[in-house]
């Protein structure tokens, strides 16, 4: 095979072509078809099947979450029945709206009960929140150390939910000025100031009421 074969070849009579220039011509026009074909087809073809093989891992692993999910179906059921139990259990410490005043009476009576005085007894204003509602309550006691601690127990005792907040202990001053006699008859007398907070939680129309105000802000912003 001699270059001077390619430069005077004649397609119109390319079944006289020597044998070896034939062989060049038909490799180069595999070659051609070859890559028109990667380019035009199979390229387009591998990135499908790479997007396909992505997506199958995918599924793949959907499809093992799910089944562990489906396995363990009964244990999640048995959960969502003791979350609900648990929930059942916390709902009833918090009184409802017509309770409140019982509460506030064992309160009272659990501070007696130690031989406290009640210097302040205070309900504040109630803080709402989405399904509850906070008291605090302003509290000032007079009494000996132990009994104090005696209250902050029987307080954590109660079947209501109380917390005692903010609190500070004083001994009462023996200022011969000072006219009160409590102050001066005792010794060991120590004054305690707390804000007692507890919780009830909202009736269906409260909750009801506060979304619609909610909504109301919403609108108005």
């Amino acid at each position: 095979m001699k270059l001077e074969d390619f430069n005077n070849l004649d397609f119109k009579n390319a079944g006289n072509l020597p044998l070896s220039v034939k062989a060049v011509l038909l490799s180069v026009l595999f070659i051609v078809l070859t890559f028109a074909g990667y380019w035009f087809f199979w390229s387009p073809a591998l990135d499908d099947l790479d997007q396909a093989r992505n997506k199958e891992v995918d599924l793949r692993k959907v499809f093992l979450d799910k089944s562990k999910q489906a396995i363990n179906l009964e244990a999640y059921k048995q959960q969502m029945v003791d979350i609900e139990k648990t929930f059942g259990a916390l709902l009833k410490q918090l009184p409802d709206k017509s309770q409140m005043d019982g509460l506030l009476t064992d309160i009272n009576q659990a501070g007696l009960a130690q031989g406290l005085e009640f210097e302040l007894f205070k309900p504040g204003q109630e803080v709402v929140s989405e399904f509850y509602a906070e008291l605090p309550i302003s509290i000032k006691v007079v009494g000996k150390y132990h009994d104090l601690g005696a209250f902050a127990s029987e307080i954590s005792k109660l079947s209501r939910i109380v917390t005692l907040n903010d609190i500070s202990i004083t001994p009462l001053s023996k200022d011969p000025a000072n006219k009160d006699p409590k102050a001066n008859s005792s010794d060991g007398m120590l004054s305690m100031e707390a804000v007692a907070k507890t919780y009830r939680y909202l009736d269906a129309s409260e909750i009801a009421n506060n979304k619609k105000m909610a909504e109301k802000k919403n609108v108005a912003h």
